[in-house]
């Protein structure tokens, strides 16, 4: 089963920065797009940026201009610079990946399990 290893959350003042990373930790054929999204309590989960094998990227209106998504295709990994971070940043970061296991295989949409990012002072 591919797995998504998520790693960067924690405690931050508000003006703070935090990076997230994100590896896909087998052996699989490609991975497609990738992209985090956030959980607020109470609140549904929503994408935060996004970045295609191509890397075209693609952000949500609150974090544009203070986040930058990018990947390392040679670790199979995904990361999330968050810069200028505020009380609102608060939530659990979800990323995701649309991988091919195999060459004969569909592409499908892996989860990682979430971390936390805590925006306070």
């Amino acid at each position: 089963q591919v797995q998504l290893m998520e790693s960067g959350g924690g405690l931050v003042q508000p003006g703070g920065s935090l990076r997230l990373s994100c590896a896909v930790t087998e052996t699989i054929f490609s991975i497609n797009a990738m992209g985090w999204y956030r959980q607020a309590p109470g609140k549904q989960r929503e994408l935060v940026a996004g970045i295609t094998l191509d890397e075209v990227t693609i952000y949500a209106d609150p974090v544009k201009g203070r986040f930058t998504i990018s990947r390392d295709n040679a670790k199979n990994t995904v990361y999330l610079q968050m810069n200028s971070l505020k009380p609102e940043d608060t939530a659990v970061y979800y990323c995701n990946a649309y991988i091919r296991q195999g060459r004969w295989d569909i592409t499908s949409v892996y989860w990682g399990q979430g971390t936390q990012v805590t925006v306070s002072s």
